[in-house]
């Protein structure tokens, strides 16, 4: 995608939010009515060109395009059967429920999710997601662990959705490139990651905790990195099942991190 495409690109003009055609782009600002209608229908929303190519670039299937009408043809690349529509801004503006800044969205067509199992014989080390509701946080941290070493990233049932369109925004297209399980029984889930021969590392800035600097050899050679939501951290349950509890060593009196920011430091030591 960019600016150079000689031919035109052929597109169906939007000129109504209610236009059928262009359901899956409604009320993107809605995050409870977009988790009703995205997971149930198998699609996802990317935006921007350099989110929507690298969601091509891995293999997610292409439903359709929604792009400001000035900048359709700036459209190259895009499979051979690409369904473009094109709008001007008040019409896509009405449509999503914010300005498209960024002059392009793309719905894309979700694929199955590894089994646990799986996932696991192909990781070295993880992160372990408990409770993490916020689409920003997730979005960084899944960022973080594409560029600091992270394989696979483990979610619990109650995490939000890594490919809504704020976490995939703030990714920047990196959750595409981590692969990630979301589990239905949790303790069976935390059971099974130390079954595969994983040591869970439980983040936690209480006491009796190990400074990941710290760790032995043995406990860095498969690591899987126990992170909770912002405020509440993990549950009694969950830092039950952890072999270690383990802490990033503060000052001044500051008592915690951005779960996001934790996760990137925490990412790099585990990573050396």
């Amino acid at each position: 995608m960019g600016a150079g495409h000689n031919a035109p690109v052929p597109y169906a003009e939007i000129t109504t939010p209610d236009d059928d055609r262009i359901a899956d782009y409604r009320a993107l600002t809605d995050v409870e009515l977009r988790t009703r209608w995205e997971p149930p229908n198998g699609l996802f929303i990317a935006e921007g060109e350099l989110v929507i190519r690298r969601a091509l670039r891995v293999g997610y299937r292409l439903r359709s395009v929604l792009v400001d009408e000035k900048r359709v043809n700036q459209l190259t690349d895009l499979p051979d059967d690409a369904v473009v529509y094109a709008g001007a801004p008040p019409v896509l503006e009405s449509i999503t429920g914010f300005h498209v800044h960024r002059g392009v969205l793309a719905s894309f067509h979700r694929r199955p999710l590894p089994e646990l199992p799986d996932l696991l014989a192909k990781a070295r080390r993880l992160a372990v997601l408990e409770g993490l509701n916020t689409h920003t946080n997730l979005g960084a941290l899944f960022r973080s662990a594409a560029a600091l070493g992270i394989d696979a990233v483990v979610l619990s049932p109650d995490c939000a959705d890594p490919l809504y369109r704020r976490s995939v925004r703030v990714s920047m297209g990196e959750v595409f490139a981590i692969p990630y399980a979301k589990t239905e029984n949790w303790a069976e889930a935390l059971d099974t990651v130390r079954a595969a021969g994983f040591t869970l590392l439980a983040m936690t800035p209480g006491a009796d905790t190990v400074p990941l600097a710290q760790l032995t050899d043995a406990q860095r050679e498969r690591p899987a990195l126990l992170l909770g939501a912002e405020g509440p951290g993990l549950t009694r349950r969950a830092m039950a099942a952890s072999d270690v509890r383990v802490s990033i060593p503060m000052h001044a009196g500051v008592d915690s991190l951005n779960v996001a920011t934790a996760a990137a430091i925490a990412f790099y030591e585990l990573s050396r």
